[in-house]
């Protein structure tokens, strides 16, 4: 019984990896025994899985049909140790969690640390990134993401809290260049610019109403790091726009100033989001549970 499911998972990692060789990594195998696990299933089942080419492999219409029932067969399997593990109420098994690098590093990591050591036979594994990963096609099992999330059907999500943002500059640069006192005089300043991939973030500040307007600020300071901007602003070069949990410290110490502190202020969300799955792991559960439950005691500051 056994031999009839040789190569399925290798089959479903390939497929879902894109290749023999990102399949091969995946399960920490080498390239050839992919590919000979795969011949193996082939000859088994008598079909022809994948169109091969000397670059590429892509699934046959054999192939498309086996791996769809292949993957609702593991979701089966999935959801029977998960109703097995909430029987149990014993966190057991593997969480693969992303995590943006700042927040996740400052934030959430401490409490994801805190989970793990509750819970010896967790095996937990962090990765962090400000990429924005397909949980699926990357294999984790859960994300913390900031900002607005998409309207795709193939995650959950579940709001964990709101940091606020904050403007602010340092003494020296405020003795210097005087403090804004509405948009209007934001051109006449240096600004430190958050830039990724050719796109700046768009600050959100309050207007001559208090209403929040989103505004796309142009500047010839730019970095990909927050905590490189919080630097520089630290050392009086131009005004800055970050999350208050990075700064507070620096703004406790009087090395930043916080500004407009008397009108609205914009709060960046934070999700915790997942793959839709009919049964969630206790294992999961339990970590966005913590998540949610020790986050916003970090911010209230």
């Amino acid at each position: 019984m056994r031999d009839r499911f040789d190569g399925v998972q290798v089959f479903v990692e390939t497929v879902e990896t894109g290749g023999f060789a990102k399949a091969a990594e995946r399960l920490s195998l080498t390239r050839s025994a992919v590919g000979k696990a795969i011949a193996r299933l082939e000859e088994r089942l008598g079909v022809r899985l994948f169109h091969r080419t000397t670059r590429t492999q892509s699934l046959t219409e054999d192939g498309q049909q086996y791996y769809e029932r292949c993957v609702r067969a593991i979701e089966e399997l999935r959801a029977g140790e998960s109703l097995l593990e909430s029987g149990r109420r014993e966190v057991v098994g593997k969480l693969r969690v992303s995590l943006p690098v700042l927040f996740g590093r400052y934030c959430a990591a401490p409490i994801l640390r805190a989970y793990a050591r509750q819970h010896e036979r967790l095996e937990l594994e962090l990765s962090f990134s400000d990429r924005q990963i397909d949980l699926i096609a990357d294999g984790f099992d859960l994300a913390v993401r900031n900002g607005v999330l998409g309207n795709g059907t193939a995650l959950h999500a579940r709001r964990l809290v709101s940091p606020r943002k904050a403007l602010c500059a340092s003494p020296t640069y405020l003795a210097a260049r005087g403090e804004p006192h509405s948009l209007a005089d934001l051109p006449e300043h240096d600004t430190l610019v958050y830039w990724r991939n050719d796109y700046g973030l768009t600050w959100q500040l309050p207007d001559a109403t208090g209403a929040l307007i989103d505004l796309s600020v142009t500047s010839r300071l730019r970095f990909d790091d927050l905590e490189v901007i919080a630097d520089a602003a630290v050392d009086g070069m131009g005004l800055a726009w970050l999350p208050y949990w990075l700064i507070h410290d620096r703004v406790q110490a009087g090395e930043l100033v916080e500004l407009w502190t008397d009108r609205p202020r914009a709060a960046m969300e934070c999700y915790a989001v997942w793959p839709t799955t009919q049964y969630l792991p206790l294992r999961s559960r339990l970590a966005i549970d913590a998540l949610a439950t020790e986050l916003p005691k970090r911010f209230d500051l």
